[in-house]
């Protein structure tokens, strides 16, 4: 056998889930080094369409997948950092170098980078220069998203030509794992209503002239040490905690509309003239990804009272409860708050 090349191939991905091209790229890894490092994206997040799987159960896929080679992968969570690339490629150097550390490697570990550089989302490959990149072949199989959507619609009828497909394009494990999940889990009767909302939503706008581009309004409302949040009634994430806010109405200011939304939604007595005359920032989140129903472009407004009661809320409108979190809490609370709302909360306050 021709010695290994690397020590360590560090293998960036979602895996939601794990098919037969993610396996594809790792036997080519383990072909080149001693040991392979998953650093599964997306991590701490709560279940979406887009995100079905747990960093746990997807973890559980790829050792199943790679089973005879399980005592060579190693296996770490990374959080995503929408709104800071900075961040994100120190997290991805701050986690590789703790597993080679936390498995013994040498401080001069022989480290490389594995992916498909196939188009525009592959950027990220270009990021980490020290690590000499191994570029592999495209793999014919179905995207994760296709996947997905074969997934999401397996109940329907005639949807047997649909499992059969994912069948074809993950491995044998993984495919067992998908049907598990598909008749046992709880979280996929949800999961199966938001993607149906999606497509609909989606399917209601398919005849616009251009693909529309929605505007929306958040409040970051910080009082004594605490943040308001509400728990959304409907989908998308239902049952996830937001930041109070919503659609900017055709007659509306962005402030007009986030002090309406807020109102409306928690029932937060203070003032207008208060509140207006509390705000300590704002910005605009815009990434092309933050929301499952299409574009969408947020503005969101920090309003700080330093100290005094909290006001009394209650839920209203799109939300069935408000609730003051101590703003450690909130912070934490990344796998129940929907969309980039953690994002703009750390944003705001601190931690990212």
């Amino acid at each position: 056998m021709a010695p290994q090349q690397y020590d360590y191939l560090v293998f960036i991905g979602r895996f939601e889930p794990f098919h037969n091209g993610h396996a594809a790229v790792a036997r080519h890894a383990l072909g080149k080094a001693a040991k392979v490092v998953f650093l599964v994206g997306s991590a701490d997040t709560p279940r979406t369409v887009k995100n079905p799987f747990t960093v746990a159960e997807r973890a559980v896929m790829i050792q199943a997948a790679l089973a005879d080679s399980a005592d060579r992968l190693i296996v770490r969570p990374l959080r995503d950092h929408l709104y800071n690339e900075s961040q994100w490629i120190a997290n991805v150097q701050r986690s590789v170098a703790e597993a080679v550390r936390a498995d013994g490697g040498a401080a001069d570990a022989r480290i490389g980078l594995i992916g498909m550089d196939k188009d525009a989302s592959s950027y990220y490959l270009r990021e980490f220069p020290q690590w000499p990149l191994v570029d592999v072949n495209h793999t014919a199989t179905l995207s994760a998203t296709e996947l997905r959507k074969f997934l999401f619609e397996a109940n329907q009828i005639d949807s047997h030509g649909g499992l059969m497909l994912i069948r074809a394009n993950v491995p044998a494990p993984v495919f067992d794992m998908l049907e598990a999940f598909r008749k046992s889990s709880p979280a996929f009767k949800q999961l199966v209503a938001e993607y149906q909302f999606v497509e609909q939503y989606r399917a209601a706008w398919a005849d616009a002239p251009y693909a529309p581009t929605f505007v929306t309004t958040d409040a970051v409302v910080v009082h004594s040490g605490h943040v308001l949040l509400v728990r959304r009634r409907a989908e998308p994430g239902k049952g996830l905690w937001a930041l109070p806010g919503g659609f900017v109405g055709q007659h509306e200011s962005l402030l007009d509309a986030c002090l309406r939304e807020l109102r409306e939604e928690t029932r937060l007595k203070v003032p207008l003239a208060v509140l207006k005359g509390s705000i300590k920032g704002e910005r605009v989140f815009d990434h092309p990804d933050r929301s499952a129903r299409g574009r969408t472009i947020t503005h969101a407004f920090h309003f700080d009272f330093p100290a005094g009661e909290l006001p009394q809320v209650r839920g209203g409108d799109d939300a069935d409860k408000a609730r003051w979190f101590p703003v450690s809490e909130a912070l934490e609370m990344s796998p129940q708050l929907f969309e980039d709302h953690l994002h703009i909360l750390e944003y705001f306050l601190g931690r990212g």
